[in-house]
């Protein structure tokens, strides 16, 4: 989608999502007429001026107003123009496919994962065991609010609206896997009697003194 105003000399430049910007000629009850200096004039029906509901035109744009919009359907062979003053979705739900690559941006952090605004209007969600090929305690140690992260979906429901994106995906795996060592502590041996010391002493040294040692357990 053109976040930057495009300036069309004819109807054929024109395509949806495009951002104009025109003078409104003439408002009505049912929106508003809008010169784009094309020769074609642009019409915003009144469901279009903004998200929030509108009863009166006259609360949103006024005659001579100069205003920015954008191109919501386009005929050029029948010179018929729609715009919008309510910004369209950078990406439309049924668009949306597993395998599809975004870059987005993190707008929220749970303890189970994040969500990532990919312009679809809804955010999806990137499940903890998604964000990494190693353990991840908590998504904090590897993002943060705010910041831009690259995603691949794996499943998209447009009934629900819900994607499930993956950050991993995107990721070359690990060549070897490394497992986390676990430290053990030793324990102390305990310091031997004076005869456990003696017998250790005869069972390692000559003949006589394990013979001596073992006549003793006779005795």
């Amino acid at each position: 989608m053109d976040k930057k105003v495009i300036t069309p000399k004819t109807i054929d430049d024109l395509e949806p999502k495009m951002k104009v910007a025109g003078k409104v000629l003439k408002t009505s009850l049912a929106g508003a007429i809008v010169d784009l200096g094309i020769g074609v004039m642009g019409v915003i029906h009144i469901s279009k001026l903004s998200k929030e509901p509108v009863t009166r035109v006259a609360d949103i744009v006024s005659e001579g107003q100069e205003i920015e919009a954008w191109v919501y359907r386009v005929n050029s062979e029948a010179g018929k123009l729609e715009l919008t003053m309510i910004e369209p979705l950078a990406v439309e739900w049924k668009e949306i496919k597993p395998e599809m690559e975004f870059k987005g941006t993190v707008t929220r952090i749970e303890k189970y994962g994040i969500f990532v605004d990919i312009g679809a209007g809804r955010p999806g969600l990137v499940h903890i065991s998604e964000m990494a090929h190693g353990y991840v305690q908590k998504p904090t140690d590897l993002v943060k609010k705010g910041d831009t992260v690259d995603v691949k979906v794996l499943k998209v429901s447009h009934k629900k609206k819900q994607i499930k994106l993956s950050m991993k995906a995107l990721e070359e795996p690990p060549t070897e896997v490394y497992k986390e060592e676990v430290l053990q502590t030793e324990k102390e041996e305990p310091v031997p009697t004076a005869f456990e010391a003696a017998f250790r002493q005869a069972m390692n040294g000559n003949g006589n003194d394990r013979n001596d040692i073992l006549a003793s357990f006779d005795a």
